[in-house]
Parts: structure tokens; C-alpha cells; sequence
């Protein structure tokens, strides 16, 4: 076996000169359409237009061009299978050895903010997938290439045997399943949502790989760092690492935590995170202000964790962050003056990334969780409340400085595992509670860790309270104001617990279980 004949039409066309000029001087012969066909004459390589193995034009704007017996036959066609060659020969049609194809820019042209529905429908390849899909089945016989980056490998095997291998058509017919897959899965996926039925019979999603990673939670499992077509910016999946080793499997899931919780401010703010868990958080007039506020939250926790900033980090604040070990900062940009600081750390990771969303300007997106045999999907919570959503329930109603300090706890208890207690004080958590049982028990943990913190503090958390008892502990420690969802059998019991003791409580109407 040899290649012969190759057929080529390409959307994008980087590489596919030079490509196509080596094929012809190795002695292929070179069908291509539209587009990919003018360019390569243009260039002075030899090209049989596809009408001219069809017997048929072009035609409905090229709608209809490539989708004919003439090449199917010659791309399906088993070579040892004698029925199949004597068909081939008594109809006059002839092999192709090798397709190489790209498909229209769907994703490309989705992405575009003012895309139109009929543009995007005119942007699905129909004829380019039939094509590599019926090379890929037939990938005994016939080479397909989905990618420019397999070009050269290609080209090697054919100059030095005139055909590639058996182990590299199976390769290259893999990939071409992987990606007429992924193709498909985005069509699935943009139709579904213009339709309204994000959450459809089957659920097909697709991603493409970032980079493998040296393991996983541990060191025995395997795992890789995806990203989703179009990710918005300011995602770590698009961040710009300036400085530092690669990211680990642990590093990437802390770094997006601590991402999530600190768009959820507007003012200058500042998130420490260790194991997917808030240890501090702090806001401040200035991005300095904010980050002392994280730090001395928990001095002992923050120590190798995951720090994130909504400001550009400057000297000052570099310099600080600079006295202790973290495992990653991740900012919208450094200072030329903060970078020289930092990166004379050799394991700091500093990742820019660029503008951050608000948590108000998000959009609610789907969270895929896999589970042994299947997956749960839910939309992400996006939620959020301000003083105007909150119902007061007691006696006492907080005062403006407690309130300002609920709605600061209520953004964060949002983003510690349940159960999560929160307490909060002068813009800054000075407890966190997280991942317990019983609601009292997170309760105790954070008042525990907060100490003489306590006194004059709110508390945040994240679910209602099935009795009064953690109102009656908060009490015991100087808590002046707690916020919940409320909704309990038992609210009863914990209003009167607050009103016996002068605590201020209001209910959100909206829980925040995060497991």
C-alpha cells in the first residue's frame, strides 16, 4: 500500500501549503475544494478540483459539494474484499488514500458576542465530518488528519514508505472521533440552550485538554486540567501563569475556590484558602488593608495556602505576601514592582487573571459532578442578597455596621462546605466553621478559633437552624447578630433564644448547601 491520492479541504489552512507541496513532490495526487483548492493553485500545486471526480458541480453554495458516491466509495472501500474492488473497478471509481480535513469555525464563530442564529447554523460542517468519519472507519486502509500538528508525522511516514502505519492511522482515526464527537457535543449543547433545555434527554459535554498534571488528589491517581470551549475570561482555565511550577490537580480546585469566593466582593478583597475551605477573608479601602485583614484572620492556616486578589497586587502588598509560603497568588495583574518581589520566590505560582466578573454579573452556568456509574448536573448558585432581601425576625433589628458585616459573612459562609458557620467582624471572617456534622458542632469550631474575636462579631450560616442551641452558644461568646435562610419546624425556638439574649437576626430565605 501507498497513498496516492489525497483529498484535502481545510477551514484552516495554517500549515496546509507546505503540507500539500511535499505530497505532490512524493508524487500525490492532490483533489480539493472551494477555497482550500484556489489557494493551493494559487501556489502553484497541482490540484484535480472535486467536481472533477464527482462528474457534479458545487452547488447550494457549497452546501453540497463533497457528500457523493465518488468519494465515499473511494474512502470506504475495503481494499482485500474482492466484491468491493470489482464494484470500485466495473463503476469506474478510484481510491483515496488520504483526507485531510478541518471543519467550518463553529465554535469561532458562537463566540462572536453579536452572532447571529442563521450565522451560526451556516457555520455546522456537514460534508467535512462524513468525510473523516468514513476515512476514520476505514482507517485499515485509509489515512485521516484532523490536525495540523499530526502534518509532520505524516509527511515522515510517507517519505520514508510511501504510506503511514497501521499504529498512527489508528491514532490519527481516534483523534478524528474525539473530535467530530466534540463537535457535535458543542452544536448539541449551543442548540439545546437556544431552545431552553439546558438539562436534555442526554447530556453530552465536551473539553479539551490544558495539560496533563503529575497526579491527582494523590500521588497514585492519574489526572489532567481541561478547559470548556468558549470559558469566559477571568477563569482559571484561561488565566496567564507569570511565575512558578505547574499547577497540581489540589492547586487547581483551592485556586478556583478562592476565585469564586472573592467575586463575590466589589470592594478591594482579599481570600486565603486552604482544602477548598475560606481561612481568611478580609476587604479594606485598599488591597493592602484587604490582605493584612486575611491574614491575621488565621496567621496559622494561610501559611502554604491559595491567596486571591480582586486588585493588582502592588509592591506593598507583595512584599507582605512575600514573608510567608503560599502555594499560589492569583490576582488581575502584578505591578512590574510586585512581580520583581515576588518571583525571587522560586515555588510562588502567580497567575494574572485579568478582569474579574462580579458575582452579580455572572451567570448561572452547570456544575457536572460525576458520581460511580453516571453524573449530577445543577446549575452553579449564583445567588446573591443584599440588605433589601432580608427579612428581620426579631425584637432587635441589626444596626448599619451589623448589617454591613451579615452580608459580608453571608458571601462567604456561601463558599465553606456544610455545615459552615461564619463570624465576621470589621469587614474580616474571624471564625469559619466548615465540613461538620451537626450545625453546633460548626458552631463551636469557629467560635473556638475566633476566641476573644468573638465578642461584638456576626455569625453567617449557611442553613437554617434545626433548634436554638446554636443561638444560645453564639450568645455565650458575645455574638451581637446572626443571619440564616430560616425555614426550620423550630424558627420559633431560635428567635426567642435570640431575643432573650439582645441578638439581632434576620433570614435569608435562601440556603447555601455546598457539599
Amino acid at each position: 500500500m501507498s497513498i496516492k491520492r489525497a483529498l484535502v479541504s481545510v477551514s484552516d489552512k495554517t500549515g496546509i501549503v507546505d503540507f500539500c507541496r511535499e505530497l505532490s513532490n512524493l508524487g500525490v495526487e492532490i483533489i480539493s475544494t472551494g477555497g482550500t483548492s484556489s489557494l493551493l493553485s494559487k501556489e502553484g500545486i497541482p490540484v484535480i478540483g472535486i467536481s472533477d471526480v464527482t462528474g457534479f458541480p458545487e452547488i447550494m453554495d457549497g452546501r453540497v459539494k463533497t457528500l457523493h458516491p465518488a468519494v465515499h466509495s473511494g474512502l470506504l472501500a475495503v481494499r482485500d474484499n474482492e466484491e468491493h474492488q470489482k464494484q470500485m473497478k466495473d463503476l469506474g471509481l478510484d481510491y483515496i488514500d488520504l483526507v485531510v480535513v478541518n471543519l467550518y469555525p463553529f465554535q469561532e464563530t458562537i463566540a462572536k458576542p453579536d452572532v447571529s442564529y442563521e450565522d451560526a447554523i451556516e457555520n455546522i460542517d456537514i460534508g467535512g465530518p462524513t468525510m473523516l468519519r468514513s476515512a476514520a472507519k476505514n482507517h485499515a486502509f485509509v489515512s485521516v488528519v484532523v490536525d495540523a500538528n499530526d502534518y509532520s508525522q505524516v509527511l515522515a511516514e510517507v517519505r520514508e514508505q510511501g504510506d503511514t502505519t497501521l499504529e498512527t492511522r489508528k491514532q490519527l482515526a481516534a483523534k478524528v472521533f474525539r473530535h467530530t464527537a466534540s463537535y457535535d457535543a458543542l452544536i448539541s449543547d449551543y442548540l439545546s440552550n437556544v431552545n431552553g433545555d439546558p438539562l436534555p434527554e442526554r447530556y453530552t459535554v465536551t473539553y479539551e485538554k490544558i495539560q496533563d498534571l503529575r497526579y491527582g488528589e494523590n500521588p497514585h491517581q492519574q489526572a489532567a486540567f481541561y478547559r470548556k470551549p468558549l470559558a469566559p475570561q477571568g477563569t482559571l482555565t484561561t488565566a496567564e501563569q507569570l511565575h512558578g511550577k505547574e499547577l497540581s490537580y489540589n492547586n487547581i480546585n483551592d485556586a478556583n475556590a478562592a476565585l469564586q469566593i472573592v467575586k463575590e466582593f466589589e470592594e478591594p478583597t482579599v481570600v486565603a484558602v486552604k482544602h477548598m475551605n475560606p481561612c481568611g477573608v478580609g476587604t479594606g479601602e485598599s488591597i493592602y488593608q484587604a490582605y493584612m485583614k486575611a491574614y491575621s484572620a488565621d496567621p496559622t492556616s494561610i501559611f502554604g495556602g491559595i491567596v486571591a486578589a480582586n486588585r493588582i497586587i502592588d509592591a506593598d502588598t507583595a512584599a507582605k505576601l512575600s514573608e510567608i509560603f503560599l502555594e499560589i497568588v492569583l490576582a488581575p495583574d502584578f505591578t512590574e514592582e510586585a512581580l520583581e518581589i515576588l518571583t525571587k520566590k522560586k515555588n510562588i505560582r502567580l497567575l494574572k487573571m485579568g478582569e474579574l466578573s462580579s458575582a452579580k454579573e455572572r451567570t448561572s452556568q452547570f456544575v457536572v459532578t460525576s458520581i460511580d456509574g453516571g453524573m449530577v448536573v445543577q446549575q452553579s448558585d449564583v445567588h446573591s442578597v443584599d440588605a433589601d432581601d432580608l427579612q428581620v425576625v426579631t425584637d432587635r433589628a441589626p444596626s448599619e455596621e451589623e448589617l454591613k458585616q451579615l452580608l459580608f459573612g453571608w458571601k462567604v459562609v456561601k463558599h465553606v462546605k456544610s455545615n459552615a458557620i461564619v463570624l465576621a467582624s470589621d469587614n474580616m471572617t474571624v471564625g469559619v466553621g466548615a465540613g461538620q456534622m451537626n450545625r453546633v458542632g460548626a458552631a463551636k469550631i469557629a467560635l473556638e478559633q475566633a476566641a476573644d474575636k468573638a465578642k461584638g462579631a456576626v455569625l453567617a450560616s449557611d442553613a437554617f437552624f434545626p433548634m436554638g442551641d446554636t443561638v444560645e452558644l453564639a450568645a455565650k461568646h458575645g455574638i451581637t447578630a446572626i443571619i440564616q435562610p430560616g425555614g426550620s419546624i423550630k424558627d420559633e425556638e431560635s428567635i426567642k433564644a435570640a431575643n432573650e439574649n439582645g441578638i439581632a437576626m434576620v433570614f435569608t430565605g435562601v440556603r447555601h448547601f455546598k457539599h
